[in-house]
């Protein structure tokens, strides 16, 4: 297949798994295109066109040839400097070459670009009953916070390096970020845990959160018990990054008992703790392991990819 293919499966399937209809996406992207259209100039000129049909901004093909064709893949969680040079070392050393570099964390125009999908988690939220109003006020908050927090970084150094070493680099991060997310929320609401040690049984009979406690980096409770009940479970691991700090009284609120998340920062360990919230880390890395086997299994149904596993991920096929 060729890059573009795999970028526009990509794109489609993590559409398809959005907790947002087709109907809130398509809007967003029309409120993209009229932002474009009054652009002009510089402004116009230095516009990314991908989100006019991408509406996810952490997810790019950062550098290469859209169709260039590929058959090996070099896939990892973090993709950085390290494992570009890495990359390049292996090609001279190798019969078949590393056609792509394909990080799930975004580097580049995808990392400054973040906070642009946070609002995404307004969907989820509104499934559990907090009105969109209350959401998208303390979203903009959060999202303002971790735009402010991402300026001052150097965004293009992994981009520079597979430029200057000619190995076309991407990221998918909220496409994967939106597989996961959606897999174990159905997982739960169809299995309806009633324990906390039943939520953590059910991530360990999943392969990427077995290999993570065999990593010490697997699920566990980091607030409450084993014993106590699970009661209303919410899925918190996509749209970008950790939402709205005050998010767990308004969950609270509405009846959430227990938030299974991929990470915790420790502001939102104590506001969870006020709260009386159960928390649940499934494991970062594990996490994201999962989210993007799930997208690789429907990219391979185009074609059968070479997987070169590298930065903490480990290709599982189901």
């Amino acid at each position: 297949m060729k890059i573009r293919d795999l970028y526009d499966i990509a794109v489609k399937k993590g559409m398809e798994t959005d907790p947002r209809s087709r109907l809130e996406i398509s809007r967003e992207l029309n409120v993209v295109r009229k932002e474009y259209g009054k652009l002009k100039g510089v402004e116009r000129k230095a516009f990314d066109r991908d989100r006019l049909k991408n509406p996810y901004s952490d997810t790019r093909v950062l550098y290469g040839d859209l169709d260039r064709r590929i058959k090996t893949v070099m896939v990892g969680i973090d993709m950085e400097g390290p494992e570009i040079l890495l990359a390049a070392w292996m090609n001279e050393r190798r019969n078949e070459p590393i056609d792509l570099v394909m990080a799930h964390h975004p580097e580049g125009v995808a990392w400054s670009s973040l906070y642009r999908v946070m609002h995404l988690q307004v969907a989820g939220l509104k499934r559990f009953g907090i009105s969109s109003e209350a959401a998208e006020r303390m979203l903009k908050d959060r999202s303002e916070e971790v735009q402010r927090s991402l300026a001052p970084a150097n965004h293009s150094r992994s981009v520079d390096m597979a430029r200057l070493l000619d190995i076309p680099f991407m990221c998918v991060h909220t496409p994967a970020d939106n597989h996961v997310n959606d897999y174990l929320q159905k997982i739960f609401d169809r299995k309806k845990p009633r324990k906390l040690s039943e939520v953590i049984s059910i991530l360990l009979n999943i392969p990427e959160f077995a290999d993570g406690v065999r990593k010490n980096a697997g699920p566990r409770v980091l607030i409450g018990e084993a014993t106590k009940k699970a009661g209303k479970i919410f899925v918190d691991m996509t749209g970008g990054t950790e939402g709205p700090k005050k998010i767990f009284a308004r969950l609270s609120q509405a009846g959430v008992s227990t938030v299974v998340g991929m990470h915790f920062s420790e502001e939102h360990y104590r506001h969870a703790k006020e709260e009386g919230i159960n928390l649940v880390i499934a494991g970062h890395i594990a996490s994201d392991a999962l989210g993007l086997n799930l997208l690789l299994d429907e990219v391979e149904k185009k074609e059968p990819l070479n997987i070169i596993e590298c930065s903490g991920f480990m290709r599982v096929r189901r």
